[in-house]
């Protein structure tokens, strides 16, 4: 890893892009927030490309790669910015397919079924499961972790295991922040209840992502060589420190209210005080992905 002795404030990839042979970047907070995509982070992204370099995008989708591909061109990020996708969701359905004679229960959306895709799935009420998935909230606008006590009461009791398709506490949709599946397991556990976790910041994720950038150049990628890339201190930042990578943070996504950010500030002396805080510190940090 890049020996620093704090993080430090760049102005854009290009400062760190010839130390690296791989990106491995969050989607939601980076490349677009819910509503718009961000056009420098994909031109960032292109141009590492153009030198050479490979990317995986990692998210915490709890969709397949698949669909993930496809909302990014709906969009209008470009195919230029990446070379593949590694999504909760496709960890998810890997976990689904290890208990296909068994009942699962869904907790979440009807827009997060294409989980199941292809898989041959029974599914069953919470008395019948044999494990549950929670890929979100119904409605994540309005419902609460409340709104679902008793169904995690129902699980405990049953000492079921769920599957959390996304393990992020909340996300940026525009300017509101919303609840995420994380949030939901945390208080499972919380409850004594087991989880696993599906996508970062936990190594499962990481190892897929490597050996699918491996398999695509043909080589083992060596960890001093990758950039983890988000903008999330607890899931992107945690995540590649315990993985044992490199990691650039993007102060104007999911913390920019907290940095002082969302009203359109610069990055300031009280960002850095705020990073260096933190418990785990990326590499460096920089307010947006740009070249």
């Amino acid at each position: 890893m890049t020996a620093l002795s704090r993080p430090a404030h760049i102005e854009g990839l290009q400062s760190l892009a010839g130390n690296y042979d791989l990106i491995l970047c969050d989607v939601w907070g980076v490349l677009h927030n819910g509503v718009k995509a961000y056009e420098a982070a994909s031109d960032a992204l292109t141009r590492f490309r153009a030198k050479g370099g490979q990317v995986v995008l990692v998210s915490n989708a709890p969709r397949p790669g698949a669909s993930v591909g496809t909302q990014l061109d709906g969009f209008q990020v470009p195919r230029t910015a990446y070379d593949s996708i590694v999504t909760s969701g496709d960890l998810t359905r890997f976990a689904i397919q290890e208990r296909i004679d068994r009942i699962v229960h869904h907790i979440g959306p009807p827009r997060d079924m294409p989980i199941y895709n292809g898989i041959d799935v029974r599914f069953g009420s919470i008395d019948e499961a044999d494990y549950v998935v929670c890929s979100g909230f119904d409605n994540d606008e309005e419902e609460t972790v409340e709104d679902y006590r008793s169904q995690l009461e129902a699980m405990r009791r049953r000492n079921l295991l769920m599957v959390c398709a996304n393990p992020d506490l909340v996300v940026e949709r525009g300017h509101m922040i919303l609840p995420c599946a994380g949030t939901i397991a945390l208080a499972y556990e919380e409850m004594g209840g087991e989880v696993f976790y599906a996508g970062k910041p936990h190594r499962p994720v990481y190892e897929r992502a490597l050996t699918v950038a491996s398999d695509l150049v043909g080589h083992s990628i060596p960890k001093e060589r990758v950039l983890a890339v988000g903008d999330a201190i607890r899931t992107d930042i945690a995540g590649a420190v315990g993985f044992g990578i490199d990691a650039l943070m993007i102060a104007r996504g999911i913390h920019a209210e907290e940095l002082g950010l969302h009203k359109g500030d610069l990055v300031s002396d009280h960002v850095q005080d705020w990073v260096d805080r933190q418990p785990v510190q990326p590499t460096a940090f920089t307010e947006v992905l740009s070249w």
